[in-house]
């Protein structure tokens, strides 16, 4: 989510606001959270997420925690993804849906021996707490909002898994996307999530947190001596855009149903069963089409609009845009937006409130 300024003191932050502040890093709002916008130069930053390696503070999210005998089969039976089949060590990215197929939170399902960790936004964590609770009766689950006991950081780029190994022997290498292993760093008990930042290898630590100082203390000195940086989430707002990831809060939210999002391959499992909103997935699937998607934008005049500009195509309403950010690889900002079916086409001209725009495919070629 762009960063707005002036930042409100009053939305919650990450711990270690403070720390970050006395590092000189400016401060931003980021998916409803006080985070680090940046800690120095956004173009160093983002040049070592593509080359090397950035330490960034990832505490916008909400931590759940199911057990009981039926955890696996009751989370089936509500998200996108196929929890059913998750064996320890296992995750999965899935969505939280209504019945009529809107987007109500992004979640993140990993399987531990004795419980699943369900990670969803911050910005949403009370009504994801509820309606994760509500359909609890018959189960045998046991539901426990975990946040305030939990924290995140992500390391992005290169040698983010060369920082992993050094610091605790693991090799993620290996591991498919959403896998995650417990391992010890500097002494201290992390969960370490694979995946990917855009198209950037990534390694998400979940840790308690009362040891999130001495963790990013111990992940910076690593990072540091790997070329790596602490980095804000503006550099790595570029990179995610040049990538053409969508972003829970911004790009999709509980006006939009999955495949609008572009979530469809991602975010849904076509073979687990029935689940909260199904009808309304399967059926946009055999339609084959949605009347608006999610697409790339290019500003080429450099002239970055704000999102929720409205988007023109020889005077006929287009779309809007959702986010953006400025691209090093371009040279001028892009960003997304929800454009009607018959604009979407790569290379189609667009008007943004007076500020001339194209479609764009992406990711970007490099």
């Amino acid at each position: 989510m762009q960063a707005q300024q002036p930042v409100a003191s009053l939305l919650p932050a990450t711990p270690l606001l403070e720390q970050h502040k006395a590092a000189s890093a400016e401060i931003g709002e980021y998916f409803g959270v006080r985070l680090p916008a940046r800690f120095g130069e956004v173009e160093a930053e983002y040049r070592a997420a593509r080359s090397a390696c950035v330490l960034v503070d990832t505490n916008f999210k909400a931590t759940f925690a199911f057990s009981g005998p039926d955890r696996n089969r009751y989370l089936n039976a509500i998200l996108t993804s196929n929890v059913r089949d998750l064996q320890p060590g296992q995750g999965a990215v899935g969505l939280l849906l209504t019945p009529q197929g809107h987007i109500l939170a992004e979640i993140n399902t990993y399987a531990l021996a004795d419980r699943i960790l369900a990670v969803s936004h911050a910005i949403v964590r009370e009504r994801s707490f509820s309606t994760l609770e509500k359909f609890i009766i018959m189960d045998d689950v046991t539901l426990e909002d975990i946040t305030s006991s939990t924290g995140t950081f992500t390391l992005v780029g290169p040698r983010a898994r060369d920082v992993i190994s050094q610091l605790s022997g693991a090799d993620l290498s290996s591991l498919p996307a959403f896998s995650h292993i417990e391992a010890t760093i500097g002494s201290i008990s992390s969960r370490i999530v694979h995946h990917t930042w855009g198209n950037l290898p990534a390694a998400t630590l979940i840790a308690g947190r009362e040891d999130l100082a001495a963790l990013w203390a111990v992940l910076e000195r690593s990072s540091r001596e790997r070329s790596g940086v602490p980095a804000g989430l503006e550099a790595l707002n570029s990179v995610r855009l040049e990538s053409g990831v969508a972003w829970f809060g911004s790009d999709f939210d509980d006006k939009v149903i999955p495949h609008e999002a572009g979530l469809e391959r991602s975010h849904i499992n076509y073979e687990k069963g029935c689940y909260t909103g199904q009808e309304i997935v399967e059926r946009v699937r055999s339609r084959g089409h949605v009347n608006r998607r999610l697409s790339g934008l290019k500003f080429p005049t450099r002239v970055r609009p704000a999102a929720g500009t409205k988007l023109t195509a020889a005077g006929s309403e287009a779309g809007y845009v959702t986010s953006t950010a400025f691209s090093p690889q371009l040279g001028c900002p892009i960003g997304l937006g929800y454009l009607r079916r018959e604009y979407a086409s790569a290379g189609t001209a667009l008007d943004a409130s007076g500020a001339p725009a194209e479609v764009v495919s992406l990711p970007l070629q490099a």
